[in-house]
């Protein structure tokens, strides 16, 4: 279980780091046309990692841990 553990924080902390990438980017002035493309992948790799969580804890309790830890009510 411990282990189980130690993934669900490292997959909540990359979630964290992708939505805060994100939510940069769409303040950043300079990045012009490739903002979408930086936004986009970020999004892709949030999904990519709930769909590990899904794996670790199911489909519920997956979606309800992404949405606390985007909101910021998980990691910070």
């Amino acid at each position: 279980m411990l282990g189980n553990q130690s993934e669900l924080a490292s997959i909540l902390e990359r979630i964290d780091s992708e939505n805060q990438a994100a939510q940069w980017a769409l303040s950043a002035p300079n990045l012009g046309t490739a903002k979408h493309l930086f936004i986009t992948r970020r999004m892709e790799r949030m999904g990519a990692l709930h769909e590990e969580l899904e794996g670790l804890v199911g489909e519920q309790q997956a979606m309800e841990l992404t949405v606390k830890t985007m909101e910021g009510g998980i990691i910070q």
